[in-house]
């Protein structure tokens, strides 16, 4: 009796020749899976293919996809993995959809294998596992596998009717609160932040937000847009977490008018991408439910300086003064710009886009108030201060997992950033603030581009952050989400020595004269040695050399669930 065929297609095959030297080479074969093994060939014009590996099932010990922190070679860019019999092979399909599918089918055809307990998320490359930076090939995985396929496939459009009643039900009557609200009068209702309440009024919808509210929204880069949506699904501790997420629409690389979203669903037109994902996730944190807009267009960024009232100092920083405030009965954080310090209409125009930047992990720009003098930012207040001394005020008191989730905090809003092509330049524990939570959020991102002290940018100026920075920043002012990576290097180090000043007893001169000779700050009596491998790859020479944020932020989850 032949085996039964369960998928068969054609993607990449990457192969490496024995030596560790040898380069790497992509070729394209046609993959069969069936009851029994899985196998793959080269095809041949007018001939039969020719079989040029075969792998039995039951050798199989992991199948799972590869997270990539580097740039793809082949035209197919969604790797996954197969172990066994203590090798790897790669391959790579030609969309998220088919990827997940050959895994799926892998992983159930697998399932009563002898498995590994732990998998390598990275790529095995010069050497390395990409993810643990461990050297040994056959070294056991750093994430847990999972051997269950759970992952279902999509539903298809619900008819007109359906549609119908869940525009005009009830569901979308019921909202959630974001934020705590004390009543002024009589006729105003006290609201609870994460409380759910049902909606009479849909007016001042600052206050409430609807599962799957959306809106389609210019992005940064000319010509490409971002849907913007709003979840209140829990966050990664379980806990409920309203917030916004943002998602690029993007083309695929055929030269086709084919927009996707998160998952690589192909769509000609923008509004045909809309219409399908208000009915499937599709890789989504929901589905995009009701079209909101933003009324008073480009001046919500815009404060009225009488709506706002100027309290006690809270502190000054290298922009100015930073004062306590309220504004729409909101307590604020209002950072006074001295006049001589940055363009006013440079500055204006990127405070557009800084407002656009909407993470529960960055500290939140409610607007800019232009029409006074000096003029001033206004954000969302943290009451416990700036990272940098609440360590210091806690020396002694805190445990390892409380300062790894600091870093996996930094690191979540960085890794947002990082997907909107925003560059932060001055990340630092001195620039995070903490919430009354003990929440930490990214602060002031950003904000160094618009400096007019030219000696700001200059290693021979003690305002540069020389200790923080980059090679490649000191050496050639480049910046890059990579030179970011090497400052929440230092970050973890200040986190992990509770507060203490990298190279405390060495110049700036000194500094620059340890990282050319390749010394780097030691590892904190307090970091794990897995949180140190972290310190060490961020602080790699060339900037490709260090992982991505996403990829960090990956790691540390890793470690958090240990």
């Amino acid at each position: 009796m032949f085996p039964r065929v369960i998928l068969k297609g054609t993607m990449i095959k990457k192969s490496q020749q024995k030596k560790r030297t040898s380069p790497s080479n992509y070729k394209e074969r046609l993959f069969v899976l069936d009851t029994q093994e899985l196998k793959y060939s080269e095809r041949r014009t007018g001939k039969k293919p020719m079989v040029k590996g075969c792998i039995k099932l039951n050798t199989i010990k992991c199948a799972e996809t590869v997270f990539s922190d580097v740039p793809i070679p082949c035209n197919y860019k969604y790797p996954f993995q197969v172990f066994h019999d203590n090798h790897y092979l790669y391959i790579f399909a030609p969309d998220n959809d088919c990827r997940q599918r050959w895994v799926r089918a892998l992983k159930e055809e697998t399932k009563h294998n002898n498995l590994v307990a732990k998998f390598h998320p990275n790529f095995w490359m010069d050497g390395k596992w990409r993810c643990c930076l461990q050297t040994e090939k056959l070294a056991a995985g750093c994430h847990v596998y999972d051997p269950v396929a759970s992952k279902k496939p999509l539903p298809l459009l619900p008819d007109p009717e359906v549609r119908l009643l869940e525009v005009h039900g009830e569901a979308q009557r019921t909202v959630i609160a974001l934020q705590d609200y004390t009543p002024l009068g009589d006729d105003d209702l006290p609201l609870q932040k994460d409380q759910e309440y049902k909606l009479i009024n849909s007016s001042h919808s600052y206050w409430w937000g609807k599962e799957g509210a959306f809106m389609v929204r210019d992005s940064r880069q000319a010509g490409v847009y971002t849907v913007s949506v709003f979840t209140k699904a829990p966050g990664s501790n379980g806990e409920k977490n309203p917030r916004v997420k943002h998602y690029q629409i993007r083309q695929a690389e055929t030269g086709e008018a084919t927009y996707y979203l998160a998952e690589k669903y192909l769509f000609g037109t923008i509004p045909e991408l809309i219409l399908y994902h208000q009915h499937n996730a599709a890789g989504l944190i929901t589905r995009l439910r009701h079209p909101v807009s933003l009324e008073g267009g480009s001046d919500q960024w815009e404060v009225d300086p009488q709506e706002l009232t100027l309290g006690q100092e809270l502190g000054s920083g290298q922009f100015g003064l930073v004062l306590e405030g309220r504004w729409m009965e909101r307590k604020v954080a209002v950072k006074m710009i001295r006049e001589e310090c940055m363009s006013d209409e440079e500055f204006k125009e990127e405070a557009k886009v800084m407002m656009r930047l909407s993470h529960c992990k960055l500290v939140q720009l409610y607007g800019v108030c232009t029409q006074r003098s000096p003029m001033c930012l206004l954000f969302e207040f943290m009451e416990k201060g700036c990272l940098s001394e609440y360590l210091r005020a806690k020396k002694g008191r805190l445990s390892q997992d409380a300062m790894l989730a600091m870093c996996l905090d930094v690191s979540e809003g960085m890794a947002y950033l990082e997907s909107s092509n925003f560059i932060h330049r001055d990340l630092a524990a001195r620039n995070c603030l903490v919430s009354k939570n003990n929440e930490v959020k990214v602060s002031d991102f950003g904000m160094t581009r618009f400096v007019l002290d030219d000696q700001y940018t200059s290693s021979q100026c003690s305002k540069f952050p020389v200790k923080w920075s980059a090679p490649e920043v000191i050496k050639y002012s480049k910046f890059s989400s990579k030179s970011d990576v090497w400052s929440f290097g230092v970050l973890m180090w200040e986190v992990f020595t509770e507060g203490r000043l990298p190279y405390e007893n060495r110049t700036n001169a000194e500094v620059v004269e340890s990282l050319n000779s390749g010394l780097r700050l030691l590892k904190p009596r307090l970091a794990p040695d897995a949180v140190h491998l972290l310190m060490e790859w961020c602080w790699k020479e060339k900037p490709e050399d260090r992982p991505s944020f996403t990829l960090l932020l990956h790691e540390l989850a890793s470690l958090s669930n240990l």
